[in-house]
């Protein structure tokens, strides 16, 4: 469980900032270019690539390269396993940690 906890708090931070939390939005419509993303922001493209790498990095994101272009989309897989951690950590359960003697 505490690896759970550990790739929970991971995905929790990468989108806790407000920018990678708007970008994880915009991609909820599908894949985008990073040019078009980049239009949606006041920021460099080495700020936009390093903000992809968390995303990425955190598995919430999958890119790929066309040419000299790069797609990024969500990673539905992943998300949706971090969707139900998510409702196993909130809701009470037969094995909840709170029932535990320790």
């Amino acid at each position: 469980m505490e690896q759970i906890y550990t790739d929970t708090a991971k995905v929790l931070k990468a989108i806790s900032d407000p920018k990678r939390l708007k970008i994880v939005d915009m991609l909820s419509c599908g894949e985008l270019c990073a040019c078009k993303i980049l239009e949606a922001f006041h920021i460099t493209q080495p700020t936009l690539s390093h903000d992809m790498r968390v995303l990425i990095e955190a598995g919430v994101v999958i890119d790929r390269r066309d040419g000299k272009n790069i797609y990024y989309s969500l990673n539905a897989d992943r998300l949706s396993a971090f969707h139900e951690t998510l409702k196993h950590i909130f809701e009470e359960k037969a094995d909840c940690i709170c029932h535990r003697k320790e």
